[in-house]
């Protein structure tokens, strides 16, 4: 039981750590206009999903166990249009001297870095608290 809910806690660690190098790589990549492709850069979004875990006995008893964390299930591009500014002197610029930017905006990324960062704090909260219980447990029979 309590090593269900330390893997619950963990699958949160897991998953906020990649979301937050995600957006890291949005905010290192605000200003690029030309990546390897030719193409600015395009946002990039984490998509989450609840994990289950499957034990040998739930598959004897053809049950599932219940619910067992999140995991990330996609990294996708964000579809929204790129920004586009003219600077005519820019070698990236088209013919009429716009320049396509990539479609992020710093303020958007912040606060989703600052949700990420709080999700990941609760997480260690969570699994911190799990181990304290443990150990409170352990002392009982002693």
């Amino acid at each position: 039981m309590f090593l269900d809910s330390l893997n619950i806690a963990g699958s949160g660690l897991s998953a906020e750590r990649l979301r937050m190098d995600v957006i890291s790589q949005n905010l290192a990549n605000v200003d690029t206009t030309k990546g390897a492709d030719g193409l600015p850069y395009i946002r990039k979004t984490v998509t989450f999903q609840e994990r289950t875990q499957n034990t040998f006995d739930s598959y004897l008893n053809d049950a599932q166990q219940g619910p067992g964390g999140v995991e990330v299930s996609a990294i996708g591009e964000d579809p929204s249009a790129l920004k586009l500014e003219y600077d005519p002197s820019d070698p990236n610029a088209n013919a009429q001297g716009y320049v396509q930017l990539p479609n992020i905006d710093t303020v958007t990324e912040m606060s989703d870095l600052m949700e990420a960062s709080k999700s990941y704090s609760a997480d260690i909260t969570a699994f911190n608290a799990v181990k304290d219980i443990t150990s409170a447990a352990l002392q009982i029979g002693k």
